[in-house]
């Protein structure tokens, strides 16, 4: 059987679409990052030498190894090894603060934890908190035991595993600004549908996709894993950086790259942008963060391939996608539900609504979160089921669907302002500031009034000379009367997380905290 044969089946092993593509392709590169490359052959075996040591100190089915660290061949190398060892992957952001980073490997209980020389220093403050053996992905000895001194011997083969398709692949912690994040369990079948079966076609054995989120984002591994179950090569960035974004696409000739927002906007207003040349790009994707319809419409303009955006969850449910490259008159809304996802608009009371009316977006699809780690609670609390019992998974985001089909997004239930009880939607005040030529970013949150409850202030980020007065009132002349900007604030950049989301939440805070 073919690897494109064995995708179609309703279930399998992501380990067995490794295995298939090293004996297809020994000698092609399946991974590289900034330092080295590795072909299919040896990363297998390698693969396979992180499987059998896990399994020899006892972590197999049913156990967690968690992983701390930069993009790396051995970081990659490790995640599949886990995989294949029949463990789950918690993968950590180094952003974390040390506290944070001692309760997510303590709740998920992992009995490793494979990190590198900058993060063990940051965990020098909580070191005594960790009793998960350590195993430095760099070989450094102050990250623990160096990975080649830990790795079983070059001949050696794991147990083989039979994953069922409830098995966790991985657990990933959401973002969070404060207290621990939480752990969102993501199953074999949940990952199945994304290593090829309902993914735009291109991603093959000719493929070269470019890495340039963390290996700890879902937004990287529904990228990262379809590239290596392909056949691909995927190249790993060790930090994004606009330049070296540029560079190593041409130096690879990628076809395919999956950025957030920001990277984008970076990347076209590098000045050197029009001098690389990226003709080999094939498909260009995007998600995780609000993608304004007049970048979109750059990128297509200047940038060679097509252009998907997806919408959707670390928790799965329903995702949409947008070909903007097809739809260049809906570059407003996020596309329309994958097919096989049912994704559906609820009222604050559970009643779905029909096209035009706003509500809160949940969805379906063969890709569902098993829950979150160890909080029953947290789990019931974002699901809604319809009247026949499905389960959806509520997303949070408010938005409606137009009459095509196509879903366009007003912002986050949690991020709505509240005005003399009127709602206001972000999005709305966002986008009459992103018309001005000079603002190249904007947020805009509801800060405390004693009159109206809240009001809109925005976080304005500029490409060019203005003044923050003028540019509430060129908002304001384009908003209604109960929509209007109460004040404009002029920042070098807005707070975001590593995947370029804004972090409305601490600018909602600093706004509390100067009202006293």
């Amino acid at each position: 059987m073919t690897p494109s044969e064995y995708v179609q089946a309703d279930f399998g092993n992501f380990s067995d679409l490794l295995q298939m593509q090293a004996a297809l392709h020994p000698d092609k590169i399946a991974v590289a990052d900034e330092e080295r490359a590795i072909a299919y052959r040896d990363f297998d075996r390698l693969v396979d030498r992180i499987a059998a040591a896990l399994q020899r100190d006892g972590c197999g089915h049913g156990q967690v190894a968690a992983v701390c660290a930069s993009s790396s061949v051995e970081y990659a190398a490790m995640f599949a090894g886990t995989v294949r060892a029949g463990a789950a992957v918690a993968p950590l952001s180094p952003s974390s603060t040390p506290e944070q980073l001692a309760d997510m490997v303590a709740d998920c209980g992992a009995s490793h934890l494979f990190t590198d020389e900058g993060v063990a220093r940051q965990l020098l403050p909580v070191a005594e908190r960790i009793a998960a053996r350590r195993v430095a992905l760099d070989g450094s000895a102050s990250a623990g035991e160096p990975l080649a001194a830990w790795l079983a011997p070059e001949d050696a083969a794991p147990a083989p595993v039979a994953v069922r398709p409830e098995d966790p692949f991985n657990i990933i912690y959401s973002s969070g600004t404060t207290g621990t994040p939480k752990g969102i369990v993501q199953s074999h079948a949940h990952r199945w549908p994304h290593l090829g079966r309902t993914d735009p076609p291109g991603s093959g054995p000719d493929a070269v996709v470019l890495i340039s989120t963390p290996l700890y984002s879902n937004t990287t591994l529904v990228s990262f894993l379809p590239a290596l179950a392909g056949g691909g090569t995927a190249v790993l960035m060790r930090k994004f950086d606009a330049r070296r974004f540029l560079e190593l696409s041409q130096q690879h000739r990628a076809t395919h790259a999956m950025l957030v927002p920001v990277q984008y906007r970076r990347i076209l207003e590098h000045p050197d942008f029009d001098r690389f040349d990226l003709s080999s790009f094939r498909l260009k994707y995007a998600t995780s963060a609000p993608f304004s319809a007049e970048l979109k419409r750059e990128v297509l303009r200047r940038w060679p391939g097509g252009l998907i955006e997806y919408y959707g969850m670390t928790e799965g449910g329903g995702s949409c996608a947008l070909l903007a490259h097809q739809h260049p008159d809906k570059l407003h809304t996020v596309g329309k539900a994958i097919p096989g996802h049912d994704v559906r608009v609820i009222d604050a009371d559970g009643a779905e609504l029909p096209p035009g009316e706003v509500g809160e977006v949940v969805g379906r699809s063969p890709s569902m979160m098993n829950g979150y780690h160890n909080q029953p609670g947290k789990t019931a609390e974002t699901e809604w089921r319809d009247a026949s019992g499905a389960r959806f998974i509520r997303t949070g985001d408010l938005g409606s669907f137009d009459a095509d089909g196509f879903l366009t997004l007003v912002g986050r239930a949690k991020d709505m302002i509240i005005s003399g009880g009127i709602n206001i939607y972000p999005s709305d005040l966002e986008d009459a500031l992103r018309d001005h030529p000079a603002v190249a970013d904007v947020a805009v949150v509801g800060a405390p009034s004693r009159e109206w409850g809240e009001t809109p202030v925005a976080f304005v980020v500029l490409r060019g000379p203005a003044d923050a007065e003028d540019l509430r009132s060129h908002a304001n002349a384009r908003l209604g009367k109960m929509q209007r900007i109460s004040a404009v604030r002029l920042v070098d950049e807005l707070p975001r997380s590593a995947i370029g989301k804004v972090l409305k939440r601490e600018l909602t805070e600093r706004l509390a905290r100067e009202a006293g």
